[in-house]
């Protein structure tokens, strides 16, 4: 088994696609393929399903995809420790994030250890906090960044930032200021999945006082939080979003804090106990560690 037939199987798995796969690396698409099928023939199992869009794993690919990135990141510790060059942090580092924690802090903890090691590269998807724990538990990605602390054994969990929820509302609502929640419930919602943590504090918090789910008007479910912004703006309803994302849009909503609901929410990084993490991925989670104390 060579090492560049599994890095490259890994790398299809990562970008759900061969092309993808074969930019982020350098190599051409039919060398990609090839290492693949070579792969394939020596474990006698087919590991990818090539026939749709995007590509996914098989179930035999899944079994075997977390042992391909353990070796891939032994053998990478294994050849830094041996070359002593703990300064020379280089490849490409996968983040799983939650959509609050991706377009607030994580962007600049990201700028701030690329300036110490130019040579990194980032592919980061972005998700509700649901599927960045399914997706590290998963394997695909090293480092996750999330809006609940997780009480599970199988997880290290580090705090790295504070936000306040608040309520965003189109400008024409004539809304300031701060309401009660018994005066939002009477406005229809845009909410985000049910996978996001941002929606189910809310809802817990509802629940506390009285309110059911099924109180709430619903006037959309978007996955993409640029989308509920704009739907705001447009007039389509409001949302809960983070504070820190709600500061950045000036003038274009309005931002109304709920009296009670003012409890700061508290975003980790989380990572897998019991699994190597390649040198870049450990050398980013000290640094984040390092950039919070």
């Amino acid at each position: 088994m060579d090492f560049k037939q599994v890095e490259a199987f890994v790398n299809v798995v990562r970008f759900k696609s061969f092309s993808k796969a074969a930019d982020a690396t350098f190599f051409t698409q039919p060398t990609i393929s090839t290492h693949i099928r070579n792969l394939e023939k020596e474990l006698g199992v087919q590991l990818l399903d090539r026939r749709s869009r995007v590509v996914e794993m098989t179930p035999q690919g899944a079994k075997f995809y977390k042992y391909a990135v353990e070796m891939i990141n032994v053998r990478s510790l294994a050849i830094e420790t041996l070359r002593g060059s703990a300064d020379k942090i280089e490849g490409i580092l996968e983040i799983q994030t939650s959509s609050i924690p991706g377009v607030t802090f994580l962007p600049e903890f990201m700028a701030g250890f690329r300036k110490k090691h130019p040579d990194i590269q980032y592919y980061v998807s972005l998700s509700d906090t649901q599927a960045v724990i399914d997706n590290i538990g998963e394997r695909r990605g090293e480092i996750g960044f999330i809006g609940i602390d997780l009480s599970n054994n199988s997880f290290l969990t580090t705090k790295v930032a504070s936000d306040q929820v608040v309520m965003i509302a189109p400008k024409n609502y004539g809304l300031d200021g701060s309401i009660s929640m018994s005066e939002a419930v009477g406005y229809p919602f845009i909410w985000r999945e049910t996978g996001s943590a941002t929606r189910s504090t809310f809802e817990a918090t509802a629940l506390e006082l009285g309110y059911k789910k099924d109180v709430f008007e619903v006037a959309a479910l978007f996955d993409d939080m640029d989308a509920i912004i704009r739907s705001v703006e447009a007039g389509l309803g409001v949302a809960v979003i983070s504070k820190k994302v709600a500061s950045s849009l000036g003038n274009r909503v309005s931002i109304v804090e709920i009296n009670d609901f003012k409890d700061a929410r508290d975003f980790y990084m989380i990572q897998l106990k019991s699994t190597s993490l390649s040198p870049a991925a450990e050398a980013f989670a000290q640094f984040v560690k390092d950039s919070v104390k």
